[in-house]
């Protein structure tokens, strides 16, 4: 009877290691982004992997809530495109949320406050504002809130960009006369040259970056917060700000 119950027993430890191991895993998450934003996305030169402060904090609000995800690097305006179709399960490419985007998509608590800001050439001696771009070459990258501020200006004539980096190229080549960027990505460009262009004026917009999730799947958004929370509060958030963003002049 002893050895009967022992095999029974060793039968039913197999057994539960068979199911354990057939066991399904976490479906993956699809998150976007696009890697063209310093310091908030890019791409390390050394390594060819993905980098900056959006990356590492998505990296880190998945490890706090157990989230499989797989990143996909696509133009911006394909990232607002696939998580408003639901391609992607996540959008994070410093977002800003407006009305437009929230008709079409959710979003996370925001975790940046950041606004749009004019650069020109440091030769440059007329414009001193936004208000002085009427009639101009205005230059920001597709599908930014940039472009949007660029296309309210009167009689602008506007050129859009893939990336912000042929954005400021152009502005540096004195193709255009100004660029509209995102704050705390202008001052970025600005640091790699800083002989060369500087911003004007003050920020002339109030937005919040948030991430961007599929309207059908509002149980991301509370796992996107309720990660958020958890690295205000261990202190993650601050590190990372102090590594990637408190670096800007």
């Amino acid at each position: 009877m002893k050895r009967f119950t022992y095999l029974g027993l060793i039968s039913l430890v197999v057994f539960g290691l068979i199911l354990a191991g057939s066991a399904p895993k976490a479906a993956t998450i699809k998150v976007a982004t696009d890697a063209t934003f310093p310091p908030f996305e890019t791409v390390d030169t050394t390594s060819g992997k993905l980098a900056g402060f959006d990356i590492e904090l998505m990296d880190a609000i998945a490890a706090k809530e157990n989230m499989n995800i797989e990143w996909v690097n696509t133009p911006f305006d394909s990232v607002i495109a696939g998580v408003g179709t639901c391609q992607y399960d996540i959008a994070i490419a410093a977002i800003s949320i407006t009305p437009d985007r929230e008709a079409s998509m959710l979003f996370s608590s925001p975790y940046v406050n950041a606004g749009q800001i004019v650069v020109v050439s440091k030769s440059n001696t007329t414009i001193k504002s936004k208000d002085d771009l009427a009639g101009l070459k205005v230059a920001a990258q597709l599908g930014t809130t940039g472009e949007i501020e660029a296309k309210k200006i009167p009689n602008v004539i506007y050129k859009p960009d893939d990336s912000y980096d042929l954005a400021f190229l152009d502005l540096e080549n004195g193709q255009v006369d100004a660029v509209i960027a995102d704050y705390i990505t202008a001052l970025q460009f600005i640091a790699k040259n800083p002989d060369k262009i500087m911003t004007v004026g003050t920020v002339f917009t109030d937005e919040s970056y948030a991430i961007a999730v599929c309207k059908t799947k509002p149980d991301l958004v509370t796992k996107l917060n309720d990660g958020i929370t958890k690295l205000i509060d261990d202190g993650t958030m601050n590190t990372l700000v102090q590594k990637w963003l408190a670096a800007t002049p």
